[in-house]
């Protein structure tokens, strides 16, 4: 059985999007993963298919409705199913390697892609919504955090990527930022290439590469070198 993603939208065009083309859009063609995206409009009460409505307490923007998103979820999700529903917002759990691969180990995902000024909190509660964010900022939707997603869970797949080793050593793989990576030619533009990577030493690359790592997260992402360090204490002890 393939991986499965469904969308919840008021854009269902937007998908599969960027996700058609490249490894992604051949592990979809070949049937790896799945994609389906529904039209949360289709699930509107009314003829105008009105799907949000004033904030309660007053404020700008509108809120959408409990009743048709609770209906949209009731759509797509038949009694069962496994996946996890989550919810892309700004005030979620910040996307990370761990969860990325936590989601794409599973069964696939159902989410919900918010758009105005959010979904109503009791719909979010009472259908038990994972609420995640791809990071510190506002986006006009959830549709881009949506495809995030789905692409660092995607290329996890089996059969996804060429070369298993490559999600192995990259950024955040371990917790650190990766290293930097050099081609040829070996001299550009007075620029060589650090010599021991032409050495053919393999473990005097691999410690390199580690130092590398170490110094880029440290003075790149203090906050991620914490908890790097925090995790290989406890390991420890």
């Amino acid at each position: 059985m393939s991986w499965s993603a469904t969308l919840l939208t008021l854009f269902p065009e937007m998908f599969p999007g960027p996700l058609g083309t490249s490894l992604a859009g051949r592990a979809l063609r070949e049937g790896i993963w799945s994609c389906e995206a529904r039209d949360i409009r289709a699930q509107a009460l009314d003829r105008h298919r009105t799907v949000d409505d004033t904030p309660f307490g007053g404020g700008a923007g509108m809120v959408m409705r409990p009743d048709v998103v609770d209906a949209a979820i009731a759509a797509a999700m038949p009694a069962g199913d496994p996946r996890p529903l989550i919810y892309l917002t700004p005030r979620g759990r910040l996307l990370d390697q761990a969860l990325v691969r936590q989601l794409a180990a599973g069964p696939g995902v159902v989410l919900l892609c918010g758009r105005y000024e959010g979904v109503d909190q009791r719909v979010i509660e009472a259908r038990g919504m994972i609420e995640v964010s791809i990071g510190d900022y506002v986006l006009s939707g959830g549709e881009i955090g949506a495809l995030t997603l789905l692409d660092a869970c995607i290329r996890l797949l089996p059969g996804v990527m060429g070369a298993a080793e490559s999600a192995v050593e990259e950024s955040h793989s371990a917790g650190l930022l990766e290293y930097p990576q050099y081609t040829r030619p070996a001299e550009w533009q007075g620029r060589a290439v650090p010599q021991v990577l032409l050495s053919g030493h393999h473990a005097e690359v691999a410690r390199w590469r580690r130092q590398e790592s170490e110094a880029a997260t440290r003075e790149r992402r203090p906050d991620l070198w914490t908890r790097t360090q925090v995790a290989a204490d406890g390991a420890a002890a």
